[in-house]
This record gives C-alpha cells, structure tokens and sequence, in this order.
C-alpha cells in the first residue's frame, strides 16, 4: 500500500468509495448513516465532498495503483464540533473502497494522519462519526486508539466526537 497527496482530480474516485459504501450500508440494513442514495446523486452532498477535497489536505491509500482509501484532514474541525484552544489536526473524511476492505486501509491512513500531526508539531488529532445503529464505528476508531470525547446531534444524525493525543502517546513509547 502506498499513501500519496491527493487534490481535485481523485474526486470521482472518492466519490465513487462512497457511493460505494452507501450501497454496502443500505444493503446491511443500515441506513442511519449515510441514508440509501449514492453521495454523487445529491449535489448538496457532493459539493460538500468536492469542497473537502479542494479546501482541506487531501491523501489517497493505492494498493497496486488503485485508489483504496481516501482521508482528508484540517486544522478546523466541522461546523457542529465546539473548536479547542490549541492546534489540531481534524479528520474530515476517511472512506475506503469496499474492494480493500479489511487490508487496513483506513488504519493505514489514520496512522498516516498521526505522523502528519507529529510532523507538524500538533498534539491532537481529532475526528467524528456516527454514532447510531450498532455503535460499530465508534469502536473502530476506540480500536484505532481514539478516545470517545463528547456526543452530539445534527438534526436526528446521533455523533461521537473522538480525539487521540499523538504527541504524548510518542512520548511515552
């Protein structure tokens, strides 16, 4: 696997994990997240994935030259987390093409997210997700070494913020 800096021109690959992992939600029943049409058939949705990878730093994961995973990240966290008084480093999207499920794609990009931190002197790294249904991806990030911080709602949309302390952690290894 190979991370590299991605931009503007891996929007229709990102758009397509998406639309792909809507696809696998809907088809396990679990709609909560991300509802049931494809990210690319909303433009409100859209636009908020093209800005994304337009405004914030933006890397793919290729496993033999094919986009697996794509992370972007920020030193602003999203509209509805409260900010905090020192630098972070946010996760805004982590998505991985349902084809590379399960090769620590979104581990690999996670930890490439951490050493971006430390690399830039920030201590914390930050990052939401939904915290509804069975709860599974708030203990994915817990077993990625997050630590669940606060809940909140957007609308009927339940959330989990989570941060990591990336400095301390090195420190103390």
């Amino acid at each position: 696997m190979e991370i590299r800096r991605g931009g503007p021109a891996d929007l229709p690959a990102i758009m397509a994990m998406l639309d792909g992992a809507v696809a696998w939600l809907d088809a396990s029943g679990r709609t909560g997240q991300w509802g049931s049409e494809p990210w690319s058939a909303d433009p409100r949705r859209a636009g908020r994935i093209a800005d994304r990878v337009r405004e914030d730093t933006v890397w793919i994961a290729e496993v033999d030259g094919e986009p697996a995973g794509a992370l972007t990240h920020s030193p602003e966290p999203m509209d509805y987390v409260p900010a905090v008084d020192e630098p972070e480093l946010y996760v805004r999207l982590l998505v991985t093409s349902r084809a590379f499920t399960g090769l620590g794609v979104g581990a690999a990009l996670l930890d490439h997210a951490r050493d971006q931190a430390r690399r830039q002197g920030i201590d914390l790294v930050r990052v939401d997700c939904y915290a509804g249904g069975d709860g599974r991806l708030v203990r994915y990030y817990r077993s990625r070494g997050f630590t669940p911080v606060e809940t909140f709602t957007v609308g009927d949309w339940p959330g989990q913020l989570l941060s990591d302390r990336v400095l301390s952690r090195s420190a103390e290894a």
